[in-house]
């Protein structure tokens, strides 16, 4: 014997849970790392250089120095995407071309295959890097465990890789990364340890609960970062 008035109550205790889930998730999701002043300055000082498209900002190579190598960037939990554009800037001075990615509620992990996209639009790249900072970093290691025949190398700054990505990969980190756990890189041949850098310095977000505390400057721990992406890069392409 069915028992409407029981379904009905369960049904609208199913609804009432999920409506809370979703709030609780929609709050979390709008506490964020929000982009500095410097990296929104980044975007509008060469629009030549630098345009939208759809959920990607793309920084173009100066005229001239295109080396025919791009990079796709998948930018770390709840943080702006919008904060890695200094970085990116820098790396794509030298001759490459940088895709940064606007993930999901700011969170790689709901979409880790994001790279897919970038492919077809830019059919005179011949060599592909994927590169991510923090849980972009993890997420882009996911991708390449799969997905590595598309790709010449990834690039994990402040993160670990999460498999065997079957392509060479260089991870950059800062000495004052207290939360960062080095026995993870174990079988990492290329590592770059950034003295004096910490967590959040890769980025333009401000500072990020629990990193440690930098004795370098944001600008000269990227600086470094993108010498040793652009070298890693240039000398695999």
């Amino acid at each position: 014997m069915r028992h409407p008035k029981r379904f009905t109550r369960i049904a609208w205790i199913a609804v009432i849970v999920l409506a809370v889930l979703a709030g609780v998730f929609y709050v979390y999701t709008l506490d964020y790392y929000r982009a500095e002043d410097i990296a929104v300055e980044t975007l509008a000082s060469d629009p030549g250089r630098i345009e939208r498209q759809d959920r990607m900002t793309v920084f173009h190579p100066p005229e001239g120095a295109d080396t025919g190598a791009g990079l796709i960037f998948y930018p770390g939990g709840k943080v702006e995407d919008i904060a890695y554009a200094p970085l990116l800037m820098r790396i794509a001075r030298q001759g490459i071309t940088c895709v940064l990615i606007k993930m999901p509620f700011n969170l790689a992990v709901f979409d880790i295959d994001a790279a897919d996209m970038v492919y077809d639009r830019f059919p005179e790249i011949g060599d592909w890097y994927l590169a991510g900072h923090s849980l972009g970093g993890a997420m882009a290691s996911s991708y390449c465990g799969s997905h590595g025949d598309a790709l010449r190398g990834l690039i994990l700054l402040g993160a670990y890789p999460v498999n065997d990505a079957g392509i060479s990969t260089l991870a950059v980190y800062g000495s004052e990364d207290v939360n960062l756990d080095r026995s993870k890189f174990a079988d990492t041949p290329d590592q770059i340890e950034i003295a004096g850098g910490n967590h959040a310095f890769f980025g333009n977000y401000g500072e990020q609960k629990g990193d440690g505390t930098a004795s370098i400057t944001r600008e000269e721990q990227q600086r470094v970062t993108a010498e040793a992406v652009t070298a890693f890069i240039l000398g695999k392409s």
